[in-house]
Order: structure tokens, then C-alpha cells, then sequence
């Protein structure tokens, strides 16, 4: 098995794709003979051609009005918007018509296409560009929302997704792109949508993470277990649907959950997520639910992103803040 950070993973399971389906192509801003921006894509346009790896323009909107048509026609696109901060504009069509075309023809289209879209803080980038925005998508009725934490979930979420028969939205933490590498085993091996991944059991307390911040839980959970606490670590990799499950079965072991994410707190999916455990674990609770989140205001330049994003040492206080209620 291969040794692959998640970039190399994405374009190893994109290659295969296209590979194994002539149906499956590649559009986007600079997708194709620079490779993307951050060069996720490189190679595959010199691989598979110009008609299988399309550079468009800089028009989000149009490029997932696009791969609507494609996808509806039998075509399976990979779209990609270069970063989350930049999808608004698509947000009308995703909200308005990829959503929504199974239900409008009462299935007689679907929409299997795969919108990529790098998110998050983490890379001292301007503004637009650090957007964690998943509520706005989970919020939106007839799409998939997915978000790989390691090179392998990344290689095997990402074929599923395409393999999909409806529109899935895959986020990817660009903060770990290169952080670590993994073994990637290639080929037939898919990750279920919907299915959470146990990354670390314990008895003391859940902490729900996902994407970059599933390590930052991680550097908690070892800290807490020098101390003889034992913190299980749930990554839902799905955002939607939702493994709740999962969830209530590991909340209802500890006794305890602390969500953590680094979109803004308000109406984040922690709020989903400490909902669900109230109405379906309340009596096997300790404690209230803790949240560890980004804050209410628009991410801040380079300088001050480090104080925005949540930590370790931020997950470690709303640990300690559960373990003495």
C-alpha cells in the first residue's frame, strides 16, 4: 500500500475514476493544466485529455449549473469551487436546482455529481478563502455533505461519492492537505457514506470532530489519558446524513459530549449535534453538552487566525469545564 498525504489520495481516487468510468470528468477553475491551486488535480487533464478535465471560468454559478446538465444527461462530473468561500454564488444553484431535481421530476432525474471544495482555516489565506460554512449545507434538503479527516477516508469517501446516484458535497480540510501521510490501499476500497469512524474508544467522554479538527481532538485525547481519563473520539465523516447512531451509542457509554467545530458557534451543527443527544441520551448524561467552536465574527486575517481556530488547549477547557459539573 502506498504511502499518501490527502492530496495525492484525492487524485489518486479521481485517476481511478475516470479510469473506471467514461462518464466521470473534471471541471473547474484551473482543474486542468495547472492542476488546481493546490494541485490536487495535476496530471489527470495530460492523462485522460481536454474532454475528461475541463478548465472553465471564473463563474461558480455556471459551474454547477453545468454539471447539473451533465450530471441529468448521464454524465457524472466532478466539480470543483477552488475554495468554500467562493460558493455562494453556486449556492443558488445548489439550493434552487441540484437539491432539489430528484423530488421536482418525482425521480425521474437525479443528479449524480460531486461538488469538491477545499474549507477551512488553517493556511494564513485572505479573506473568502477560510470560510467553514457545512450548517448552510447541511441545512439543504436533497444533498450529501461529506468531509474526510485522513488520506484513506479522503480516497474511499471520495470514489463512493462519485459512485453516488445523488449530488454529494465532499469538503476538504485544506489545513491537513500535506500534513501527514497515510497507507492508501487503492482500488475497490469505498468508504459507506453515512457510517462515523471510531478514531480512539473511551469510557469518561465523547468528543465529536471533523476534518482538521479530528487531530486537534486527538493531541486532547492524549493528553487527557496521561491524566487517566479516557476520551472516545467520534468523526462522522458524513455531515449529512448524519450518523446519529453512532453518536448516541458512544454518549450513552461516557455519560459526556463535547462537539468540536470551527465554524462560527451560533446555529453551527454543534447545536444539531447537542440537540440529537438531548432528545435521545438525556438520561444517561453526567453533564450538558460543551461546545468548542470558531466564533461569531468573520474569520480574521492571517495574523489573528490562530486565536479564531479552535485547539487542543480549547478542547482540554470544555473538558475540564464537563468533568467538574
Amino acid at each position: 500500500m502506498a504511502q499518501l498525504n490527502m492530496v495525492e489520495a484525492i487524485n489518486l481516487a479521481l485517476a481511478e475514476e475516470l479510469q473506471r468510468d467514461p462518464a466521470v470528468l473534471l471541471l473547474g477553475e484551473d482543474v486542468g493544466k495547472e492542476g488546481g491551486v493546490f494541485r490536487v488535480t495535476e496530471g489527470l487533464q495530460q492523462r485522460f485529455g481536454l474532454e475528461r478535465s475541463i478548465d472553465t471560468p471564473l463563474a461558480e454559478s455556471g459551474i454547477v449549473g453545468v454539471a447539473l446538465g451533465m450530471a441529468m444527461m448521464g454524465l457524472r462530473p466532478v466539480a470543483e469551487i477552488q475554495f468554500m468561500g467562493f460558493m455562494p454564488p453556486a449556492y443558488d444553484q445548489i439550493i434552487s436546482h441540484v437539491g432539489r431535481i430528484r423530488n421536482r421530476t418525482r425521480g425521474i432525474y437525479s443528479a449524480p455529481l460531486v461538488i469538491r471544495m477545499p474549507y477551512g482555516g488553517g493556511i494564513h489565506a485572505p479573506e473568502h478563502h477560510s470560510e467553514s460554512t457545512e450548517a448552510l449545507l447541511v441545512h439543504t434538503p436533497g444533498i450529501k455533505v461529506v468531509v474526510p479527516s485522513t488520506p484513506a477516508d479522503a480516497f474511499g469517501l471520495l470514489k463512493s461519492a462519485i459512485r453516488d446516484p445523488d449530488p454529494v458535497l465532499f469538503l476538504e480540510p485544506k489545513r491537513i492537505y500535506r500534513a501527514f501521510k497515510q497507507e492508501v490501499s487503492g482500488e475497490e476500497t469505498l468508504v459507506p457514506i453515512g457510517k462515523a469512524r471510531l478514531v480512539r474508544p473511551g469510557r469518561d467522554l465523547t468528543l465529536v470532530a471533523w476534518g482538521a479538527l479530528v487531530r486537534e481532538a486527538q493531541k486532547a485525547a492524549e493528553q487527557l489519558a496521561a491524566e487517566g481519563i479516557e476520551a472516545e473520539i467520534i468523526d462522522p465523516r458524513t455531515l449529512s446524513p448524519f450518523d446519529t447512531p453512532a453518536l448516541i451509542a458512544s454518549v450513552q457509554k461516557t455519560g459526556r459530549c463535547l462537539v468540536v467545530h470551527e465554524a462560527p458557534r451560533s446555529c453551527g451543527l454543534g447545536a444539531e449535534i447537542a440537540a440529537q443527544v438531548m432528545e435521545q441520551a438525556l438520561l444517561y448524561l453526567k453533564a450538558p453538552v460543551e461546545r468548542v467552536t470558531g466564533f461569531d465574527t468573520v474569520m480574521p486575517l492571517p495574523k489573528g487566525e490562530h486565536f479564531y481556530l479552535p485547539d487542543a488547549r480549547r478542547i482540554l477547557r470544555g473538558v475540564r469545564k464537563m468533568l467538574a459539573f
